[in-house]
């Protein structure tokens, strides 16, 4: 049974924790059940995990802070967050503490299910490697780290946009689907997963402004494009 998924979930409420673990066990995952952001980020630090799956409302330790002392351990692993809070302001918090996934609450099992085996398929590859360095202009951007290199200037870029701006060079100098990327990345391309990608993408233009030659158009109904 050592091949099954290992989950981390962090939910204080112990009637629907209880809910969600056995309905994934049910599914075919091995789950280890927290009720308090403490015990989850000791069980994160004891045992081997393939994903987490975390509540933002914790007592104590907060969804969002322990999303960032996960970070700090493990910048691969792949973060859902569990919440009711689903303002825009809330999504791109929780981005930038380092979740990959946003569901909201209430929330089907199915959909819960989906989410799940998306992101395992989804970031549970083949590790970069340790010394990848990628070439953008005249940045040097390092997967690993989270790091922008510009001349003697480093800019630290958050879990999620590493995610857009790997998925744009990849397709560098081509248009990127606008749809594409939301599914692939957030798994919705509803409303406010769009707004919050759009942000995002702001942020990635000025951390790219002091090389005129690097460009994110903003293809207008169809998507961006990124030249470099």
């Amino acid at each position: 049974m050592k091949d099954r998924p290992h989950i981390l979930l962090v939910e204080d409420e112990p009637s629907l924790g209880k809910v969600i673990a056995d309905s994934l066990k049910q599914q075919g995952y091995e789950i280890t059940h927290a009720l308090n952001g403490e015990k989850g980020y000791s069980y994160f630090n004891t045992q081997p995990f393939q994903l987490v799956v975390l509540d933002v409302m914790l007592p104590n330790i907060d969804g969002y802070t322990l999303a960032k002392q996960i970070r700090n351990v493990n910048k691969e692993i792949p973060i859902l967050f569990l919440t009711a809070k689903n303002t825009n302001n809330d999504l791109v918090k929780g981005y930038q503490s380092g979740g990959n996934d946003y569901l909201k609450k209430p929330f089907s099992l199915d959909e819960l299910y989906l989410r799940v085996a998306e992101l395992l398929k989804r970031y549970n590859k083949q590790p970069i490697k340790q010394n990848t360095e990628i070439s953008i202009g005249k940045f040097i951007y390092l997967p690993v780290k989270q790091e922008l290199h510009f001349e003697n200037n480093i800019a630290k870029l958050s879990k999620k946009e590493c995610d857009v701006l790997q998925f744009l060079y990849d397709n560098k100098n081509q248009i990127t689907d606008r749809k594409s990327v939301l599914l692939q990345l957030w798994g919705d391309d509803n409303f406010f997963n769009t707004r919050t990608m759009d942000v995002f993408i702001t942020r990635l233009r000025k951390h790219f402004a002091a090389d005129p030659n690097i460009e994110i158009l903003n293809i207008r109904g169809v998507g961006y494009k990124l030249i470099c």
